[in-house]
């Protein structure tokens, strides 16, 4: 299975002192597959590690040792990202969250670890399909 990873599970995975923590340890153990992120949900999750560097290094790890592959941005991603930003203001949709669904849109991954079910429960990729969402 190929999923994409948000913020939230990223950070529980490596902060014991997060209340998913145990969830999230528990669904990765059992997770066979490839993951895909984006440059901004790697940003917000090292930001919100910034306590810790020994915390961000170990995120930096999943991406160094390849257990998450980084999808970069390019400028027309930009420009939908902004797109879906404004159709989803009322939740309000972040860049990181529109480059998660632009990632899904381009890739055809509906699978998501998530730990936002709202708002992924309400995000359609581009051909208005519905995700997956885990755990």
């Amino acid at each position: 299975m190929n999923a994409l990873l948000d913020t939230g599970p990223w950070v529980a995975l490596i902060d014991s002192s997060e209340e998913s923590h145990g969830k999230c340890v528990e669904w990765f153990s059992e997770f066979r597959g490839k993951l895909y992120s984006t440059e901004p949900v790697l940003t917000e999750v090292l930001y919100l590690l910034n306590f810790s560097l020994k915390a961000q290094h170990a995120c930096m790890d999943y991406v160094l040792r390849g257990i998450v592959t980084l999808v970069p941005t390019d400028v027309q991603a930009l420009k939908s990202a902004r797109m879906l930003m404004s159709k989803y203001a009322d939740l309000p949709m972040d860049f990181a969250d529109a480059t998660l669904v632009l990632l899904a849109s381009e890739s055809q991954i509906l699978n998501i670890v998530t730990l936002d079910h709202r708002d992924f429960g309400v995000y359609r990729t581009l051909t208005k399909k519905s995700f997956q969402i885990f755990p």
